[in-house]
């Protein structure tokens, strides 16, 4: 019995679905002011390895670190929860992206593509590119 209690405790727990949404916005934030994760962490005072676990999920932040984190990364703490799973809207929220979206923009491929995909101005041409796009991964799978 007590060897069974010891192997449960020393199993790790997997991180709450909504921790890891936070962290992921986390990341995706940091990433689009280019921010590394120790420039973050010498303004929390904590470390890049605590930066780290935040952003997987592994590690729960708290009330006032989120706060704290919204104002260096200049966001309100609710941008943290935008899309987060189980969340229920309340009439006013636009409809939550899909989690791709988001695990698409909490890559540095992802935000680097779109932030170029943003600068460019010719409607017709970002028209063109998506196409172009939409191809590819069409003959892909194939």
């Amino acid at each position: 019995m007590l060897e069974e209690a010891t192997n449960v405790m020393m199993a790790k727990k997997a991180p709450n679905p909504t921790d890891k949404h936070v962290g992921a916005r986390v990341r995706m934030r940091r990433m689009m002011l280019s921010m590394s994760q120790e420039k973050l962490g010498d303004a929390l005072g904590l470390t890049f390895q605590q930066v780290q676990k935040y952003e997987k999920g592994a590690n729960r932040i708290g009330a006032s670190r989120l706060q704290q984190i919204g104002h260096i990364l200049q966001v309100p703490v609710s941008f943290f929860f935008e899309g987060a799973p189980g969340q229920t809207g309340d009439g006013f929220a636009e409809a939550p992206s899909p989690a791709y979206v988001s695990d698409f923009l909490a890559t540095s491929d992802g935000l680097a593509l779109t932030k170029a995909f943003m600068g460019i101005k010719d409607p017709k041409l970002r028209r063109r590119i998506v196409d172009l796009v939409q191809q590819i991964a069409a003959d892909d799978d194939a």
